[in-house]
């Protein structure tokens, strides 16, 4: 379930560069420059005409048209709030249209908080423009000084009552050129909107029973599918009996290519029967690929060939260490656990194909399709539908390729085809397990003047469209197989498994290593922040342990080595908001904890003081209430934003408490809630949230700013509590109990 989608069950829950060569002029490299295109702001630079973002409509509605698709985190009411503020048109006839291929701006992938920055940058000063231009049309029009008119829902209005509205004075050719992001947008104290807490446009369908996602279409003549997959990733099939499965009732068709074997029919528990009675009788020849399990599986990882990079170094003057730490911290392999199973739609029709996806990059997926069917992305049409719990790279694109693979044998029918939960435990792409080391060392004044931070992690983003290979899974076990992608580390400032490695303190010697895996055993992807929540998680520990060492309070060791006066001031806010008192000890059951991180050290500042309870028989944790402040500059929605920050925190107790994925050497062995459990409703979190606004700084992301902080908290409040550190992630209450002795 997204962070957002379970806010909604309860309120708290929430060209090429060439070398120069000197020459006789330098006229033709200057005349070069001068014809370069300019640089636009965010989705601007890729997506340059204006018409591509806007359409003023002749009844005076405007629609207005975004890549970035909603995945339960309000982006598109957030995004109808700056096309109506820099319009001055009001919300209610502002249209919204996400993710569709025939459609909308291509703005790659929904992901890494960046939806505000790219598409609300791009619509802000392509709809700033868009306002400039209609205002000087209506100038002419009407006769009046430009400085004269003002603008009321739509309607320009100039002296002695003259006016026209946007419908009247919009052409076909009006906005059919290249932006150029030379209007400036409206001061934030010109807003209307911006800034308000609107009601979202995605909950009314999903909090009433209607048609909210794409596991509620339907289709003329649909019918519904399901996919029969391998029992461990490197299986092959030796044979099956397709003809029994054709008999059963209902099927329409059951589809064999290589080891993927899928079926159609007419009803959906049809469809589970069918499945079940082509699993039963499939022979699979498997292989022992996976790698240890447990303990094990961290010293496995230190041992694997890696690509190594240095991602940061410093060495400058400080005093000598006087005290030294080492510390090792682990995350497990960790599942995205989306509520409702990956599902899709598709439909072929005269040999091109539609698909309706819970996908989170129209456009990438469209091109991953293409290569996995031997058809020009031209053919294929992708529009985005809303799904139920999704987030980062679940099985979204996956089960799109399912669906267009049976849909392509029911002689135009569309297909609705969904996974089983036991799909999604053992199929979707895994948030890659993580071993950290740290060592630091601390001056005669308890100062941190040494830290070194090395991390073995495996790749941390296999989406479809970003590598070299196919990433798609069935694709995979074709007939005709294509290879996945080859593993890759988003680079920094952003980064994958060193996202947030870079410490924001201020440490005169530093160095941070990262070691990235390229064999993939198990397959792995973007989970909901990458590395963030792993080395916030290790980094901020380690504060605390450092704090201890050197006599100092956490929250006061914390300001001491920041520089940053927004970073500081979250942390001032949250240990206020919850009656922090330094060097307060727990007592043996209940603790409190503070965690902080500026998120990619590019987004927002968040900064969470958790409170746990300790049952010392069982070694259960509980946190029962959490405090949270967050700065993400310029605020669009207040309530969507605390909601993210709400969400986050709870999502991050629960992979912290709970979460990881269990295999053996050959076979996952995650298949449903009972093996993968997560946080309760009864157990979540009273999140308090308070907001900074800075109306004179940029809107940064915020969906996953959160977790990182709220994993550190709850680490630091348990050991604030036992006297007990555990740098093992999920701390169960096997790993508690074990502390304790």
């Amino acid at each position: 379930m997204s962070a957002a989608n379970r806010g909604i069950t309860r309120r708290r829950f929430l060209g090429q560069t060439a070398a120069l060569t000197v020459g006789f002029t330098l006229a033709p490299l200057v005349r070069g420059l001068a014809q370069a295109p300019s640089v636009l702001p965010g989705s601007l630079q890729k997506n340059r005409m204006l018409d591509g973002w806007l359409r003023i409509n002749p009844d005076g509605t405007v629609t207005a048209f975004t890549g970035k698709v909603e995945i339960g985190q309000g982006i598109v009411t957030a995004l109808a709030q700056i096309v109506a503020d820099e319009l001055e048109v009001d919300l209610g006839r502002i249209e919204m249209v996400s993710g569709d291929t025939s459609r909308t701006p291509d703005e790659g992938v929904t992901s890494g908080s960046r939806s505000i920055e790219e598409s609300g940058s791009a619509l802000r000063f392509a709809c700033a423009e868009a306002r400039g231009i209609l205002l000087e049309t209506a100038a002419a029009k009407l006769g009046a000084p430009l400085s004269s008119l003002r603008v009321e829902d739509g309607v320009i209005l100039a002296p002695g009552g003259v006016r026209a509205t946007y419908g009247e004075l919009t052409t076909d050719a009006m906005l059919k050129r290249e932006a150029t992001a030379k209007a400036k947008p409206k001061p934030s104290s010109a807003h209307r909107f911006i800034g308000k807490s609107v009601p979202r446009r995605d909950i009314p369908g999903k909090v009433t029973g209607g048609a909210a996602y794409v596991h509620d279409m339907r289709l003329p003549g649909m019918l519904f599918g399901r996919v029969v997959r391998p029992p461990s990733p490197r299986a092959r099939l030796v044979s099956v009996d397709e003809r029994a499965t054709r008999a059963l009732p209902g099927v329409v068709a059951v589809v064999r290519d290589g080891s993927f074997l899928g079926v159609a029919a007419e009803r959906e528990e049809q469809a589970i029967a069918a499945a079940r009675a082509l699993r039963k009788s499939a022979k699979w020849q498997e292989t022992a690929s996976l790698p240890p399990s447990g303990r094990k599986l961290f010293e496995h990882l230190r041992r694997q060939p890696a690509q190594d990079a240095v991602v940061s170094e410093k060495n400058d003057a400080a005093a000598s260490a006087v005290k030294t730490l080492e510390a090792t911290f682990t995350r497990p392999f960790q599942a995205h656990a989306a509520i409702g199973p990956s599902c899709a739609v598709a439909q072929w029709q005269e040999g091109k194909l539609h698909v309706w996806s819970h996908t989170q990059g129209v456009f990438p997926l469209r091109r991953e399709l293409a290569k996995a069917l031997t058809t020009p992305a031209s053919d294929i049409t992708v529009t985005h539908r809303e799904g139920s719990g999704c987030y980062g790279h679940n099985g979204a694109d996956d089960v799109a390729l399912d669906a267009a693979l049976c849909a392509r044998a029911t002689r135009g029918r569309p297909v609705k085809l969904q996974w089983m939960r036991e799909d999604e435990f053992r199929w979707e792409p895994y948030g890659s397990a993580m071993l950290i080391d740290l060592r630091a060392g601390l001056d005669a004044q308890g100062n941190v003047v040494d830290y070194h931070h090395e991390l073995w992690s495996h790749t941390h983003s296999t989406r479809p469209g970003e590598s070299d290979g196919t990433n798609l899974l069935a694709a995979w076990y074709l007939k005709d197989a294509q290879r996945p992608g080859s593993a890759r580390n988003i680079p920094q400032p952003a980064g994958g498994g060193d996202r947030n490695a870079i410490p924001l303190y201020v440490f005169p010697r530093q160095r941070v290593i990262n070691h990235l895996l390229p064999e993939m055993p198990v397959r792995v992807s973007a989970l909901r922040t990458l590395g963030a929540y792993a080395n916030v998680f290790a980094i901020e520990s380690f504060m605390d342990e450092l704090a201890a060492a050197a006599g100092a309070d956490p929250v006061e060791f914390r300001l001491r080595h920041l520089s940053d006066p927004r970073a500081k001031a979250v942390i001032e806010a949250v240990a206020s908001k919850a009656g922090w008192r330094p060097k307060q000890a727990g007592d043996g059951r209940r603790g409190r904890g503070i965690g902080f991180a500026k998120y990619k050290n590019l987004a927002a500042y968040v900064a969470v003081i958790a409170e746990v309870d300790v049952d010392r028989a069982t070694g259960a944790i509980k946190v029962p209430r959490a405090f949270a402040v967050a700065d993400a500059g310029l605020i669009i929605n207040p309530d969507g934003l605390a909601n993210q920050i709400e969400g986050g925190v709870i999502q991050s107790t629960s992979w912290t408490l709970r979460e990881a994925v269990s295999h053996d050497s050959t076979r996952v062995l995650t298949r449903s809630w009972a093996d993968y459990p997560i946080l309760r409703m009864t157990e979540v979190p009273s999140v308090d949230v308070s907001l900074i606004n800075r109306p004179e700084e940029k809107p940064v992301g915020s969906g996953e700013s959160a977790q990182g902080p709220a994993v550190a908290a709850i680490a630091n409040a348990l050991a604030n509590a036992t006297g007990r550190r555990i740098r093992d992630l999920p701390f169960t209450p096997e790993r508690v109990k074990a502390a304790q002795t």
